[in-house]
């Protein structure tokens, strides 16, 4: 069961971190939203200080100048090659430079999407509201965009994925975590995939509040060929594959 929900909780930074590994065509669609979605909230009354940071993992592209030509972006440079390693790379860049600033875990909420991924300009809205209402993790839902999928594998997404509160999903494009709480649970686990689903768990085991919410959805890649051999794009092929028995992936 989840823990008792806290009284309103401070939070003074929102901080968003994505993982990049050569992601130079869809890196700065990413930012775009980002960064319309960072003024939405620090146009609010009480608005807490935003960060981005890129975790630019083994690139090779131009990934760092897309990231450059963003000043207000961070960046962190990694050669781990695996997401978990990458998340929490950027999230303990995070982390330190806040406790060095005096502003403790608990008041830090880390957001998490993808270099692939595009967030609504309600999304770090969405985040803040529930830690401030006391959740430890957010797990959001996401929807697909992208030409790679049929429009039978994209209705067979869809009805697998209901938009509901309380719903089962776990997805590292859309989820949040206070400091403390990520602390907690141990960080994101240095492995290649499913390190959102662990570090989900992790929370919940520790008697985290964790809220599964349909508000928000943020846009993926429905590539079925992506950066790992599993993660979204093998679940997707997996899909597809059950949808049209005759497609079989490339090697």
């Amino acid at each position: 069961m989840n823990a008792p929900r806290r009284n309103d909780r401070r939070i003074d930074v929102v901080a968003v971190v994505v993982p990049a590994r050569d992601e130079q065509d869809r890196l700065p669609g990413c930012l775009l939203a980002l960064s319309a979605a960072a003024r939405a909230v620090q146009a609010l009354p009480v608005a807490p200080r935003v960060r981005v940071l890129v975790v630019q993992d083994r690139c090779t592209d131009g990934t760092g100048r897309v990231v450059a030509s963003w000043p207000e972006v961070e960046t962190v440079l990694t050669s781990v090659g695996r997401v978990g390693g990458a998340r929490a790379a950027g999230i303990a860049r995070i982390l330190q430079t806040e406790a060095a600033a005096g502003v403790p875990a608990e008041r830090v909420w880390i957001a998490c999407t993808d270099a692939d991924s595009l967030v609504p300009a309600t999304w770090l809205h969405t985040h803040l509201r529930h830690a401030r209402a006391g959740d430890d993790l957010l797990l959001g839902m996401v929807r697909l965009h992208g030409d790679d999928l049929s429009a039978a594998a994209m209705r067979d997404f869809a009805a697998r994925h209901p938009a509901r509160d309380g719903h089962p999903h776990v997805h590292g494009a859309n989820l949040g975590v206070r400091g403390d709480a990520y602390r907690a649970a141990g960080g994101f686990p240095d492995v290649a995939e499913h390190e959102d689903v662990l570090l989900s768990r992790a929370v919940r085991d520790g008697g985290g509040r964790v809220a599964a919410v349909a508000a928000s959805p943020v846009l993926t890649s429905a590539r079925l060929h992506g950066r790992l051999a599993g993660g979204m794009s093998g679940y997707l092929r997996e899909m597809v594959a059950s949808v049209e028995p005759r497609w079989r992936p490339s090697a």
